[in-house]
């Protein structure tokens, strides 16, 4: 380990509390971002911890990549999830990271005047290197996890939309209610032709109402993809009714060619329920 590297790091940690006060400083109001200048004083709080942490990390590289390379995974994991938890956009992370640097540097150059007579220029060098190369991986891996977490929490968030989407509703033993409300494209109509067969299958129903008084817009597409759906439903031994389908729509389903003569077809639901039993109202 070089020496000088040594007496660096030193003064660095000297400073740590210096270093956080400074890039502090730098910060302006931006509303409702974690960074702004009157952000909470929690903020400010997590702020302090993490810029250290940063910090800490950074200097590492100057001493043992290999420990440089575990701070950094341990860091990366946890201002990613702060940041993903905050909704920080990555631009304003970046940014920050930047003043990071910058402020970091600040005190790197005020170690070189102080020890000028000592310093040489390939030090200069050497630490240029090490410094940027570790800002570098830090701002990569940060990246890496940032898209990594928000990527889950747009799969999750998309499983809830799709389970809410297909909501098979049981009202007595082997009887259930599928009611459609919104627009529903080529993504949903497959979405439905996929989910709704497991979701009778896993509940062990014989009877489903498909409601469709709630879908803005049926067109042809809709129309056979939900004839599709009938047929895999049927498949499994389930019987579909259909309510809120328009005469529109049903004229459109015969030119189409879709034979809808052995499904039920209501122009309400209550009406559906009604002629299958008063006992399902």
């Amino acid at each position: 380990m070089d020496a000088k590297n040594q007496l660096l790091y030193d003064y660095i940690q000297e400073n740590l509390i210096n270093i956080t006060e400074m890039w502090l400083s730098l910060r302006e109001k931006q509303k409702g971002s974690i960074y702004s200048a009157d952000a909470d004083p929690a903020y400010e709080k997590l702020l302090r911890e993490q810029n250290t942490f940063t910090n800490r990390t950074v200097s590492a590289a100057l001493l043992n990549e290999d420990i440089f390379k575990e701070n950094m995974e341990e860091w990366a994991i946890t201002v990613a999830e702060s940041r993903v938890n905050s909704n920080t956009p990555i631009f304003q992370v970046l940014e920050a990271l930047s003043n990071v640097r910058e402020t970091y540097w600040h005190f790197v150059e005020r170690f070189i005047k102080l020890n000028q007579s000592e310093v040489t220029a390939d030090d200069v060098l050497n630490w240029s290197t090490i410094i940027n190369k570790a800002f570098d991986k830090l701002i990569n891996k940060f990246s890496e996890k940032y898209y990594e977490l928000t990527t889950n929490r747009l799969v999750a968030q998309q499983s809830l939309i799709n389970e809410l989407g297909t909501p098979v509703i049981p009202i007595k033993d082997h009887t259930a209610v599928l009611p459609l409300i919104g627009n529903i494209d080529t993504e949903r109509a497959q979405i439905l032709l996929e989910e709704i067969p497991k979701k009778c299958a896993k509940e062990n129903i014989e009877h489903l109402f498909i409601d469709l008084s709630g879908v803005a817009i049926i067109d042809t597409m809709v129309a056979h993809q939900i004839f599709s759906l009938t047929k895999a439903l049927k498949l499994l031994g389930v019987k579909s009714t259909i309510s809120g389908i328009s005469p529109e729509v049903a004229q459109t389903s015969i030119q189409l060619g879709l034979d809808f003569r052995g499904i039920e077809t209501y122009g309400k639901l209550k009406h559906a329920l009604k002629r299958q039993g008063e006992n399902l109202l």
